[in-house]
């Protein structure tokens, strides 16, 4: 599966109207956003798209229909704009938008029901519990055994994100978390973080990333100059393919279409284990999306045109 070769769109520009690229928003993720909706915007634009930038407020459907934009590029992330609910307004309005639909967009943000789901369709999750205080956060790890991951259940780019490998540090970790709201205590996998990016139907070339700190966090996504990124993962050609073929699994388990990216976690054994899967995944320099792309041979504005061709009613065709 790492051979896949995923080609631009042969499309002509026109028909994609008067695009908007949505960004921004209101979510903890507002700055991660506009970086990667400026680098869409600007690809959209050299290759001759009518696309202009919108950042993104509650009144986004009135914001759109009344300057007369066609169609969505999403580059919204976390809560708000990768959760189900501006897709929602879009359908309201009847504004065709990139990527994963309502219910999709809100499983995947839901990190615990997502990782239900994925259980239920035969794909590997770590043990974890939604915990209300810290005796339960203390509770659960006492099951788990240290060390456990506590985050937010509904937030992405590591916001709120602890390893704790102390009893005593569970009190910060949880406060932290439930700053945004819901909290999962969730078993700690010791191995390689590796994930697959999805565009269509394809699983593209895995990347593993290996972060100079303790986890691949906010910092080490967007801003660390010293974060490893290997792409396609030294693995074996086994361990590579059983995971693309349960990223694609879970994808579709997860109702999603369009593209995303889906997170594993290697356990002790070399096994992977489902983390979460993006819906709306970062597209800035550090991004791992256009990395996999680029192991295809997909440019940065190619890859954006053939996520944007599918908002056409043909998918795309010429």
């Amino acid at each position: 599966m790492n051979s896949v070769q995923i080609t631009a769109p042969d499309v002509d520009v026109l028909a994609f109207g008067k695009v908007a690229v949505v960004m921004g928003g209101w979510s903890a993720e507002r700055d991660v956003s506009l970086m990667s909706g400026k680098q869409v915007l600007s690809a959209l634009q050299s290759a001759g798209v009518d696309a202009h930038g919108v950042d993104a407020d509650r009144n986004i459907a009135s914001q759109l229909t009344s300057n007369g934009f066609d169609r969505a590029f999403l580059v919204l992330h976390g809560r708000g704009g990768e959760d189900g609910v501006v897709q929602a307004a879009l359908e309201l309005v009847g504004i065709a938008y990139t990527g994963t639909g309502v219910l999709g967009s809100a499983l995947c943000m839901d990190k615990w029901r997502a990782k239900s789901l994925a259980q239920h369709n035969d794909v590997s999750t770590p043990v974890a519990n939604v915990v209300t205080n810290v005796a339960e956060a203390k509770a659960a790890a006492t099951q788990f055994g240290l060390p456990v991951v506590i985050k937010p259940t509904n937030e992405g780019s590591s916001l709120g994100v602890s390893v704790v490998r102390e009893t005593e540090l569970i009190d910060r970790a949880f406060e932290q978390a439930s700053e945004y709201g819901e909290v999962l205590v969730e078993q700690f996998m010791s191995g390689e973080e590796v994930t697959a990016a999805i565009v269509g139907d394809c699983a593209l070339p895995l990347v593993s990333m290996k972060a100079s700190g303790e986890f691949y966090d906010y910092h080490a996504k967007y801003f660390a100059q010293d974060t490893q990124y290997i792409c396609p993962a030294h693995l074996d050609e086994a361990t590579s393919s059983l995971i693309q073929d349960r990223a694609l699994r879970v994808f579709k388990a997860l109702g999603c279409k369009g593209w995303g990216r889906v997170d594993f976690m290697l356990d002790d054994r070399g096994q992977p284990q489902f983390i979460e899967c993006n819906t709306a995944p970062g597209m800035t320099s550090h991004s791992l999306v256009p990395m996999a792309a680029s192991q295809c041979g997909l440019s940065f504005e190619s890859l954006c045109l053939l996520i944007l061709a599918d908002t056409l009613p043909s998918g795309g065709a010429a």
